[in-house]
């Protein structure tokens, strides 16, 4: 891969991962002040409740994107990045776009995902 495409790809990540930090923040602001809330009924606590698990699951989900990256960052440093970790084929420019974090080339992650 060329220095120009792995400046590209090192940019994208490190733009989304400042994202990520700052929307796992945002959502713990949010459920620091639902918790803080005065509940008066039963009705309130289900809403707090079913809001802060869907607020949970998102921050779960972000939180683990944002360890792919991290990892993802560092293979860039160490000259792995785009490398298939099951067959070592080179990951497709146009797949790296879609998921610049991806792991598995095209072929390896329909394996993968029908093996799980």
């Amino acid at each position: 891969m060329q220095d120009s495409e792995l400046s590209y790809f090192k940019e994208i990540l490190e733009s989304r991962q400042v994202q990520i930090v700052k929307n796992i923040s945002g959502v713990n602001d949010e459920l620091d002040q639902l918790n803080s809330l005065e509940l008066n009924d039963e009705g309130d606590h289900a809403s707090v409740d079913n809001s802060s698990m869907i607020e949970s699951a998102i921050v779960q989900q972000q939180e683990q994107e944002l360890r792919e990256i991290n990892v993802t960052l560092g293979k860039i440093s160490v000259g792995d990045y785009g490398v298939c970790e099951m067959c070592e084929d080179p990951i497709g420019f146009q797949r790296l776009k879609v998921k610049p974090h991806a792991i598995y080339c095209i072929d390896c992650r329909e394996i993968v995902e029908k093996s799980s």
